[in-house]
């Protein structure tokens, strides 16, 4: 009697060991989905980009669109989407920063990365302060001024929150990435 009481005894803590084998396995599953649905959830709230994207040549604006270049701090307008601010969207010749017709400066020429970042942070001031306008970004320092998209779309985390500013999609792309 003692042999089958032993005997049941094993049987049971085999059983109990196999439930709680299954048990472990389902809870891991479930971590795993729920990792997952957390992840593909973060992924979409970090996208927080829900508009248009910066074309890649602006030929006209709207009444209320700015079109926001890079610009030296001279505001000798002479190329890239400066000299286009300059012919097109009343950029003034001698202003290198800030807002001008329908353009918007930002110092990209006087040195590093840093020194540009104190500029777009301007620059999103403006924009949160000026709602009635719609802020078209072109790749700023990406031409002349000869900065990667990786390096220069970081500046303009905080931008893509704003409704107003439209961002070229590789700085969109570059900030989600990034995250």
């Amino acid at each position: 009697m003692l042999e089958n009481s032993r005997g049941a005894k094993e049987i049971n803590s085999v059983k109990e060991a196999e439930i709680n084998s299954a048990n472990i396995e389902l809870f891991s599953n479930k971590i795993q989905t729920a990792s997952k649905t957390i992840s593909n959830d973060k992924k979409q709230h970090t996208s927080m980009y829900n508009r248009k994207y910066t074309p890649g040549y602006i030929t006209r604006l709207e009444r209320n669109e700015i079109f926001v270049f890079g610009s030296n701090l001279a505001g000798a307008h002479g190329g890239g989407a400066a000299r286009i601010a300059y012919q097109n969207f009343g950029a003034v010749w001698g202003q290198g920063e800030g807002l001008q017709g329908q353009s918007y400066a930002i110092p990209t020429m006087q040195g590093g990365v840093e020194t540009i970042a104190p500029y777009v942070d301007n620059f999103i001031e403006y924009a949160i302060t000026h709602y009635e306008y719609t802020f078209l970004v072109t790749r700023i320092g990406c031409g002349i001024a000869g900065f990667t998209v990786k390096e220069i779309a970081p500046l303009f985390k905080e931008a893509i929150e704003l409704e107003n500013v439209i961002l070229p999609k590789e700085f969109v792309e570059a900030i989600e990435n990034q995250e």
